[in-house]
């Protein structure tokens, strides 16, 4: 049926990839491209540099991305020793009306973009040119996916922009707490008068200007002391004042005690995830506030562990998480850098941020311990792992010999994950500690610059490999059935692995989901017991 001719249709747009390639190519010149409709997107992966855009630059590193026309002259310069990686990508624009086209165009580059756009756009790069012809849209379907984050991200910046200028007040100060501010600068810089600032400052972060300021260099004077030691002179003038001892005595009338009394006494402690909780547990340090799986509540080094020790960060909202947090009285907070809480726990002490998913669980292991002057312990209890470590690899090369390539999977209910050593559940062990390699294809798919592969249940088989662990597996039905179903296909029955009985399914969760000393340790047992079953192993 045709529409009545009075019908007038909204511009829709169709949006075709026509060209995808790694940055270690050179990206194409504009220069006599006339197509309009053509754009352009430049995600970086892994590196560190200058992209350079007609005439201007701007810098790019990992999680940075950068649109725009056809018509903008592209370049990229490397200024670390680790070259940029990434992806190029062109797309035609079409409508239906023949009307203008539309593309997403962040003519600045965007930076810190989600994790989700890079997942998406490593496994665009895997398929492209060779996409599986039994499903022929999948390239399409990750396309405008990749398209549909990335514009969702540009809006949302793009919104940031224009928030209250309170808020952008208070975020200029944060970023340059080391400068001499004053409410009339910020003032003028806001368009109010010095007055108006006061009162809207203060209804906004519950402090007047001058206490939010001094609150926050404390704060990054207790960062400081707890991460390096450096003198009083040196240290003030990092944090915005002239003299050590006009910092002193700002920071007793803030703290209590003087900065040196602070470094030394021991901390009441919030660790504010289960990874940080056990690293203190493993330094002999029970937190007054610590997050605890059931597995690890039930080790030896959780026997004192009282109800009021225990935080359940999912299940409160974020008055009663504050509230929680606030009763325990804490002199440190540790918390990964990613948390959006951090900010508004600053009223209560300093946040020792760790970096998420970027340090291994050594380097958050002797981290903390730095900061509660406990290296000493930690380096006699990595010394014992590294016994651990040695003595399971002579018991392995007498068992196995040579060690070939080994995956680790967590299958949830409809999702599949495999991890690079950098994110844990195991692999950790297997590629830093016992000599193991990835498999090809998770190379391949570049596992090592994103962390992990997520796939579909059914394409687990896909995934060849020497030795294959199952930390997890679905307790619901449906994922259950798909598991079966993949544990009797034809691709899997023909698994090396499988036809060699090199299948271990350990399905603890809770044990291979930890990320620090304690959890690696028992995930190392259970990983050697598997190994050796049949030969003698303690």
């Amino acid at each position: 049926m045709s529409l009545p001719s009075t019908t007038k249709l909204s511009p829709h747009f169709f949006h075709i990839p026509t060209r995808l390639m790694g940055l270690d190519e050179e990206i194409p010149s504009a220069r006599g491209n006339h197509q309009e409709q053509c754009y352009r997107i430049v995600i970086i992966q892994e590196g560190e540099g200058l992209l350079h855009a007609d005439e201007s630059s701007y810098p790019v590193f990992r999680g940075s991305v950068f649109g725009s026309r056809s018509l903008t002259e592209l370049m990229l310069e490397s200024i670390r020793l680790t070259p940029l990686k990434g992806l190029y990508m062109e797309y035609r624009c079409f409508c239906i009306d023949d009307s203008a086209s539309y593309g997403i165009e962040c003519n600045v580059p965007i930076h810190d973009i989600p994790s989700e756009i890079l997942r998406l756009a490593g496994e665009l790069e895997s398929i492209w040119g060779g996409a599986d012809q039994g499903e022929p849209f999948q390239l399409q379907h990750l396309f405008i996916k990749l398209l549909q984050e990335i514009h969702a991200e540009t809006v949302c910046r793009s919104s940031s922009q224009h928030r209250p200028w309170v808020e952008q007040a208070q975020q200029y100060m944060e970023e340059n707490y080391h400068k001499d501010l004053t409410r009339e600068q910020m003032a003028a810089m806001a368009g109010v008068s010095p007055e108006h600032f006061s009162r809207m400052f203060r209804k906004h972060a519950g402090l007047t200007f001058n206490e939010y300021l001094t609150l926050f260099r404390i704060r990054k004077t207790q960062e400081r002391l707890l991460t390096g030691s450096k003198d009083l002179n040196t240290l003030a003038q990092e944090v915005g004042y002239k003299e050590g001892l006009y910092l002193s005595r700002k920071f007793k009338e803030a703290v209590g005690v003087s900065p040196t009394d602070y470094k030394r006494k021991p901390k009441r402690i919030a660790a504010l995830n289960l990874n940080h909780t056990a690293s203190l547990l493993a330094l002999g340090v029970t937190p007054e506030l610590g997050v605890y799986t059931p597995w690890l509540q039930q080790t030896p080094h959780s026997n004192h562990l009282s109800a009021e020790h225990r935080f359940d960060p999912y299940a409160l909202a974020f008055d009663h998480y504050y509230k929680t947090i606030a009763s325990s009285n804490p002199d440190l907070i540790i918390s990964y850098d990613s948390a959006m809480e951090n900010k508004a726990l600053l009223a209560l002490a300093p946040v020792l941020k760790l970096p998420f998913k970027t340090m291994s669980w050594r380097e958050q292991f002797r981290f903390i311990a730095s900061a509660i002057d406990k290296d000493a312990a930690a380096e006699e209890w990595l010394a014992r792992y590294d016994e651990l470590v040695a003595h399971s690899n002579e018991v392995l090369n007498g068992v196995l010999g040579k060690r070939g390539s080994a995956i680790v999977w967590e299958i949830c209910v409809d999702t599949a994950y495999c991890f690079s050593g950098s994110f844990g559940r195991g692999s950790q062990i297997l590629y830093h500690d016992i000599g193991f390699q990835p498999p090809a294809r998770l190379v391949d798919e570049g596992v090592h610059r994103r962390g992990f592969v997520e796939a579909n249940i059914s394409e687990i088989a896909s995934y060849a490999a020497d030795y294959i662990f199952i930390t997890s597996l679905p307790n619901h039905p449906y994922g259950q059935k798909r598991v079966d179903a993949l544990f009797s296909s034809k691709e899997w029955l023909h698994l090396d692995a499988v036809r060699h009985n090199r299948v271990y399914v350990l399905d603890q969760p809770e044990l291979f989901f930890g990320y620090d000393p304690i959890s690696t340790q028992a995930q190392l047992h259970e990983m050697i017991n598997a190994l050796t079953e049949h030969h003698k192993y303690a």
